[in-house]
């Protein structure tokens, strides 16, 4: 009986005189931090909105045009902050994602622009495959000889990552010799959203059932998996309100993909190409959920389960937490350092899938300061440049707030130059407030 009841309790037991709010976060087990850019994150939206009905007479922020083009808009940076937590937690970081992801987005675009064609047929089938396991590959590569160099030759990761930085965005002006090379192959372009790069409202809601029920399947194996090993359970209403809420804003956000519908414009040219008789103002054809948006969930997945449930996440947080002692216990910090870079070269090939299918195009200033973005997103979502601490959630977390920042100051129209120094800015805070969280834990 006892042992039932020690199990009811939460994860750091019973404390007594707390306040309401205190219990609510330790029976829930919510990060405080979360809740913390949650909370941000709606500021942002609301103060914007509110910023353009008071100022501008008009607030299109909190659109449900505006909210899909800023989860479209954030997919790229997204993908690439995930990988950037691994570089971080290591206490390495990485200056050259973007140039990368420029220079994969014009080997790509050569590929499939210049040469493929010549030797399968213009729109051959194969063509955006290929392409895209070449710009995979490629990013791959770059990361892994970035890794060599830091883990095996000993240069610091500042150094090898400024160079690259250097090096690879003048690679790519060489490559095209500055032109701009477009357009992409037809079905490659699907992978960057728009009207015919979404899958509907249909297949939107499909995805909604199916994370709902990931939700619930997580939160029932992850109780019998405390109970078999006999830890500490959340009370069961703090499971519920788990569900509910997950489930809740999963439902919300098909519910807001599907009520953005086709450009007038697309829907006449596709009840032209495929004879419908239905006219073309009774016509409502939603986005749904785009292709880009897709691609981030599935990293976003990939990459938690990369971190909290293999041998190669768990060496990545004990470097990070304390290099010297990881070695000492056996693991090659070495090879591990070259993987987690490769891995970091690996996805932004992946960026540069959708930023260049995006545009329909290869431009020589593709990626250009999106290095700064995916730091700052990293950083905002909870990763601590002291090492051994960060999230793949709080990473795409923070991508959307660093999106939903560039994305608000745009409508309101404030200039290139404030939006920089917002950017930056936001970045120097977001480091006091880990470094402030960190003593105050202590």
């Amino acid at each position: 009986m006892s042992q039932t009841l020690s199990k009811s309790e939460t994860g750091a037991g019973r404390v007594e005189n707390e306040g309401l709010f205190t219990k609510f976060l330790r029976a829930t087990e919510v990060d405080v931090r979360l809740l913390g850019m949650i909370a941000a994150l709606l500021a942002i939206w609301i103060g914007f909105h509110v910023y353009g009905e008071l100022v501008i007479g008009r607030g299109s922020f909190l659109s449900a045009r505006n909210l899909w083009n800023l989860s479209v808009q954030t997919a790229s940076i997204g993908v690439m902050a995930t990988g950037m937590v691994l570089v971080i937690v290591t206490r390495h970081i990485d200056l050259s994602v973007g140039s990368i992801l420029g220079f994969s987005a014009m080997m790509m675009a050569i590929v499939q622009v210049w040469i493929l064609p010549e030797y399968l047929g213009l729109g051959h089938p194969m063509i955006w495959i290929i392409t895209v396991v070449c710009g995979l590959l490629i990013g791959a590569a770059i990361g892994a000889f970035h890794g060599y160099l830091i883990a095996y030759l000993g240069i610091p990761a500042f150094i090898v990552t400024l160079g690259g930085l250097l090096v690879w965005r003048g690679a790519a002006f060489l490559l095209a010799r500055g032109e701009t090379i477009s357009p992409v192959d037809s079905t490659f372009a699907l992978l960057g959203g728009g009207p015919y790069g979404s899958i509907g409202a249909t297949g939107s809601w499909i995805v909604g059932v199916l994370v709902c029920l990931g939700i619930v399947a997580m939160l029932v194996v992850g109780r019998r998996q405390r109970n078999r090993y006999n830890f500490p359970l959340r009370p069961m209403w703090a499971e519920m309100f788990l569900g509910i809420v997950g489930c809740g804003v999963t439902i919300g956000f098909v519910m807001l993909v599907n009520s953005y519908p086709w450009p007038r414009g697309i829907v006449k040219q596709y009840v032209a190409a495929n004879n419908i008789d239905t006219p073309v103002n009774e016509l409502f054809i939603s986005h749904g959920f785009a292709i880009p948006v897709l691609i981030l969930f599935g990293v976003g997945i990939l990459m938690t389960f990369l971190t909290s449930r293999t041998r190669f996440g768990r060496y990545v947080f004990a470097i990070g937490g304390n290099p010297e002692a990881a070695e000492l216990a056996g693991i090659n910090t070495r090879w591990v350092t070259v993987k987690i870079f490769a891995l970091m070269g690996l996805l932004c090939g992946l960026s540069a899938v959708i930023a260049s299918a995006r545009l329909n195009s290869a431009t020589n200033n593709l990626g250009t300061l999106d290095e700064l973005y995916v730091i700052a997103a990293a950083v905002i979502g909870g990763t601590s440049f002291a090492g051994g601490v960060g999230t793949i959630y709080g990473a795409i977390l923070g991508a959307i707030v660093m999106q939903s920042l560039q994305t608000g100051m745009v409508l309101i129209g404030f200039d290139a130059a404030i939006q920089q120094m917002v950017v930056g800015g936001v970045l120097v805070v977001a480091v006091w407030i880990d470094t402030m969280y960190r003593r105050s834990a202590r």
